[in-house]
């Protein structure tokens, strides 16, 4: 599937399924929104939240406030996103795929379908290693960590983040071992890799493509079966073409507000998803710039794009022992 047909194929859905809720007032919010980044500023899930946020403020007309809680993996501040009134003024960002991480590792007993979810973009994870280390491409990465079982280091922003997931997966594929770094977001891992504490990052394009344009990390591969293109760096190409039949689901990002809010808040995010979010300037320039696909969807559309992430990214974690329940007795079914 072609990124063009893939991209016409989202916004189709967002159209067809995304919007079903019944009609409500215009929401007109009387004071800020908290908007909850569950992890530190300058990573995947702060950029894109930011960028949206901005877009979001022009039509609302009322400051939305960006509150970073990293912690547990992003899961702290989800919480609090949650359990805050359901008044219609806070928020939560991340990766929709977390959601169903929290509830098999027990950290967030709270499915995705029990938040209304506003998607933008869908991140794909990349291999990047540190200018100086001596991996010029895959196949020589994965050689010297079957040479060094548990010894090259890989910088990820914690358990459950895209990096930690994008590892495992190249892990359970081929059969390596690695050492498992873990910081406070996926800028930070960057940063890691770039200084050299690390001797590699498998975080998101979004946030090594500075430093890939910077010639400070080499990418390898995309983490993926599809290529990828950065803006004035040119293509990524997927690690299928070292690991044959390797794939991975797309993971999506954007808002999540809980449901039991005003039906109100609901239905004026949801008009402005569908009237400005879906050909919005600023985040398509986003996406291009930083090597994201620009994907908006929201409602039961958005969930039924991330679900297969959530599900592969919960199994996962099952495979690997990490989780304290079986997804399936939490409603997330083996793909």
């Amino acid at each position: 599937m072609n990124k063009r047909f893939f991209l016409r194929s989202v916004s189709l859905a967002a159209l067809a399924l995304g919007f079903a809720l019944p009609a409500a007032a215009q929401w007109k919010p009387t004071k800020p929104i908290n908007l909850v980044v569950p992890w530190a500023a300058g990573g995947s899930t702060d950029q894109i939240t930011r960028v949206t946020a901005a877009e979001l403020e022009k039509v609302l007309g009322q400051k939305i406030i960006i509150v970073n809680q990293p912690g547990a993996s992003g899961s702290i501040g989800t919480k609090n996103a949650w359990e805050a009134p359901k008044d219609g003024y806070t928020w939560a960002a991340g990766a929709a795929q977390d959601l169903g991480a929290y509830q098999a590792l027990g950290m967030l007993d709270v499915p995705a379908r029990d938040w209304h979810l506003f998607l933008s973009v869908a991140n794909i994870a990349v291999v990047g290693v540190g200018a100086n280390t001596p991996y010029q491409n895959m196949q020589q990465l994965l050689d010297a960590m079957k040479a060094k079982p548990g010894e090259v280091k890989v910088a990820t922003a914690g358990v459950t983040s895209g990096g930690h997931n994008a590892m495992e997966a190249i892990s359970r594929a081929t059969g390596v071992k690695y050492r498992h770094v873990t910081y406070d977001g996926g800028n930070p891992a960057v940063v890691a890799t770039v200084s050299g504490e690390t001797d590699l990052t498998t975080q998101l394009a979004v946030e090594q493509a500075e430093m890939i344009r910077g010639k400070r990390i080499r990418p390898l591969a995309t983490v993926s079966d599809k290529p990828l293109e950065i803006e004035g760096f040119g293509t990524i190409e997927p690690i299928s073409k070292t690991i044959p039949g390797f794939k991975a689901a797309a993971n999506y990002f954007g808002i999540f507000i809980p449901k039991g809010v005003p039906a109100e808040v609901v239905s004026t995010v949801q008009k402005i998803w569908t009237e400005n979010i879906a050909k919005n300037a600023a985040i398509k320039a986003y996406a291009t710039n930083k090597g994201a696909l620009f994907a908006p969807v929201a409602g039961d559309a958005a969930l039924a794009a991330a679900m297969p992430a959530i599900q592969a990214n919960a199994w996962l974690l099952h495979s690997t022992g990490k989780t304290k329940v079986a997804p399936d007795t939490v409603g997330i079914p083996k793909p």
